[in-house]
């Protein structure tokens, strides 16, 4: 698939992979001109003077690369480019990148001080480790593709008179990434399996997408627009073709799947840009978390251990983006019997709605509550923002039995990646008695995304926990 089929965030990771390159490639580059010795004074001391001075060359390079990456989208199917198409990518970029640093050299009149051998050197290093590593990561993803771990789930919406040259042209154009889990006929076809693929009614949608995480909605019929809207409200991407009516088509962007042209749309606003700069964040923030992390693992240990007897991590499946699971990790903070007791305790839940919460929870032990009270105990998320399961920034990922028992408009809150902090834990956190009004928040945030919202909620969140409000 085009434009879509991996822009999500397999994007970020080639993105990741052809930053290090690059910066691997320019140290090698220095090495193998003027040795190790010189690398090592440059990164010491930052020389500028005469023709060593290539921190300039470094930056000027970066910024082509991230130029030529938002306007060009060199990485645009990446995945199912064999390897001469891969190729002719990376020399490509690297052309650029050699274009960009030559003119911008020669506008500032010093372009005479550089050695042009030790630019070539680095052209030269980073199209070989661009295209290994870039190789090495698609042999990866192809591997859990097969194996469905990192495949996105895909519904089709059509009508049995042209579905199958429409079917043939999605597998064609696959590549591994998407997985076709169902179909649902407008028509009223009632076979149980067209082309492989099991068929769904449309009256168990709802149970069928909580139970088979999906991604996205294919649509190539003429009565399907009120299903469009519900699977957007849903925080599903839909594509639907270019000669059908596209009612409520939020943030669209036409794109080209074989002979099809399709406007695509989801409820999120995020660019490329914009996840590329949220996901280096999380990894910076994380990296940090789990040093303090560790330095708590130290501390708690033996408390946690003393007060409830017990593992120090608590573990607990949650939903994540688009319906899939992930384990997520915390400071134990309550009893070992604390999921059993919750069932005597549901008469107490001051929550409207779903999710559960009291005050004075006999489950959690002494320690626990202060824990809680100081947010010490979600410290171990940032492992799960490490990994990429969650973000720092985002909504609160449901718990299996919340989610089991979610209605439609419920399901936009898994459009984005859930997040330690957001909207709901700088708005109120523990006060807010509404699930619906979570929900409410958890939206306002998906629709109004921007690294801008994300700082902001960042710095209440530090607010929030220091002063230790509304937290239980």
């Amino acid at each position: 698939m085009d434009a879509n089929s991996d822009s999500r965030v397999k994007h970020i990771d080639f993105i990741l992979i052809d930053l290090f390159c690059i910066e691997i490639s320019f140290m090698l580059a220095i090495i193998t001109r003027y040795g190790l010795s010189e690398l090592i004074n440059i990164l010491a001391n930052g020389n500028q003077d005469g023709p060593k001075a290539f921190r300039l060359v470094n930056v000027v390079i970066m910024l082509a690369y991230f130029v030529f990456m938002l306007f060009t989208g060199p990485h645009t199917g990446i995945v199912k480019r064999g390897h001469l198409k891969e190729l002719w990518s990376v020399l490509i970029i690297n052309a650029e990148i050699l274009f960009t640093l030559f003119t911008f050299l020669y506008v500032i009149k010093v372009s005479a001080i550089y050695s042009r051998l030790m630019i070539g050197y680095f052209v030269l290093y980073d199209v070989v480790l661009m295209m290994l590593l870039r190789s090495y990561r698609k042999l990866i993803l192809h591997v859990r593709f097969l194996d469905g771990s990192d495949s996105a789930g895909v519904l089709l919406v059509l009508q049995s008179d042209t579905a199958e040259g429409f079917v043939e042209t999605l597998i064609k154009n696959n590549s591994g990434f998407y997985h076709f889990k169902g179909i649902i006929f407008t028509d009223g076809y009632t076979e149980s399996e067209y082309m492989g693929i099991p068929v769904i009614k449309r009256k168990d949608v709802l149970e069928y997408v909580k139970s088979n995480p999906i991604n996205d909605v294919f649509m190539l019929t003429k009565s399907g627009g009120r299903l469009a809207s519900s699977f957007i409200n849903m925080g599903i991407t839909v594509h639907r073709a270019m000669d059908l009516e596209t009612p409520n088509m939020y943030n669209a962007t036409l794109n080209q799947i074989g002979n099809y042209t399709v406007i695509t749309s989801t409820i999120s606003r995020a660019t490329m840009g914009e996840l590329l700069v949220k996901r280096m964040f999380d990894i910076l923030i994380s990296v940090i978390g789990l040093i303090f992390t560790g330095i708590l693992t130290i501390i708690l240990t033996p408390i946690i251990k003393a007060q409830a007897p017990g593992p120090v991590f608590f573990k607990q499946t949650r939903v994540g983006k688009n319906g899939k699971t992930f384990v997520m990790y915390k400071f134990r903070s309550m009893y070992m019997d604390a999921e059993e007791r919750k069932k005597e305790l549901m008469a107490q839940n001051e929550m409207n709605g779903l999710m559960f919460k009291m005050e004075n929870d006999p489950r959690i032990f002494p320690a626990g509550n202060f824990m809680r009270k100081a947010s010490l105990d979600e410290f171990p998320q940032f492992w799960n923002i490490f990994k990429g399961d969650m973000s720092l920034i985002g909504t609160r990922p449901p718990t299996l039995d919340e989610y089991e028992n979610y209605k439609k408009h419920h399901m936009s809150r898994l459009a984005m990646k859930p997040g330690l902090t957001g909207m709901w834990q700088v708005s109120g956190r523990s006060d807010i008695k509404d699930f619906e009004e979570i929900v409410r928040l958890d939206n306002e945030y998906i629709r109004n995304f921007s690294i801008g919202l994300d700082i902001k909620i960042f710095f209440k969140t530090i607010g929030t926990v220091l002063g230790m409000k509304g937290s239980k």
